[in-house]
């Protein structure tokens, strides 16, 4: 493992893994707790839209996403918490169009999208330094945020009928709480692609929450799970020469069914 680390590309795709596994295990765990994982999802694949928006403005695709994801995110707040359409349609219905929008600017933008394979399934191995310089400022971010509103997370993510009769103004709330996983799909599409986020915001969370029901304790187990999944991806995927995301995501779900299996078979009802 180490002489691999003669290599820029492979110093930068480390790089790149402990960053996403960061914001990816601190947010990973309020959309496991929360049990908005359909939310979450929409938002990972609406965000292709801003990768075609990207493609088509001539610019980094990873920067159209941003604003892309957090408007998803609203919106799909917004409507689930404000309309009677019913939260699944509507993320639904979001989730198709923001591919959908995805597909129809690299159709109009000019040339060939080479790279676009590897925004949907992930290219680690791949990452610039300006995009890691990006990644680290993202992460601050996800950071000061969750440490100032910590408390008021937790609150709504327990308990977001208590929290409101406390008089915590939990929509807004929980609109900031879906734009901190934007951000994060934002710092994941590089590892593991649009199509693959899901996994890495989820299996570590739900694996770390088996040990603790501790927000905190599972933040940092969940962290670190999530840095262990895609470094032994990353090599193996570079020892194999297998695809980056699709290997990370792999050793991360074989993970959770090794760990899972022991207490399914505890738990069966004996003869």
């Amino acid at each position: 493992m180490i002489e691999i680390l003669q290599y820029e590309f492979m110093r930068n795709a480390l790089i790149a893994a402990l960053l996403a596994s960061i914001a990816c295990g601190i947010i990973g765990v309020y959309v496991v707790v929360k049990r908005i994982v359909f939310i979450s999802g929409g938002i990972a694949h609406a965000a292709f839209g801003g990768i075609g928006l990207g493609y088509f403005l001539g610019v980094n695709p990873v920067l159209g996403v941003i604003p892309f994801s957090i408007a998803a995110a609203l919106i799909m707040g917004v409507i689930s918490k404000r309309t009677k359409i019913p939260e699944d349609t509507a993320i639904g219905i979001l989730w198709v169009m923001g591919m959908a929008l995805g597909v129809i600017f690299v159709a109009l933008s000019p040339g060939y999208a080479p790279e676009l394979f590897g925004y949907l399934f992930g290219s680690i191995l791949t990452v610039p330094t300006s995009d890691i310089i990006l990644m680290l400022s993202l992460n601050a971010a996800i950071i000061a945020v969750v440490f100032s509103l910590h408390r008021e997370f937790q609150a709504i993510s327990f308990d977001e009928e208590y929290a409101t009769t406390i008089g915590l103004p939990t929509e807004r709330l929980y609109l900031l709480l879906l734009c901190l996983i934007a951000l994060t799909v934002v710092l994941l599409i590089r590892v593991v692609g649009v199509i693959l986020v899901i996994a890495l915001l989820t299996i570590p969370a739900a694996m770390s929450r088996q040990f603790t029901h501790r927000l905190s304790s599972m933040m940092f187990l969940s962290v670190f799970l999530c840095a262990v999944f895609t470094i032994c991806g990353l090599w193996l995927s570079y020892a194999f020469d297998l695809p980056s995301g699709a290997t990370i995501v792999l050793v991360s779900g074989t993970a959770f069914i090794l760990y899972i299996i022991p207490f399914s078979l505890v738990s069966l009802p004996s003869e």
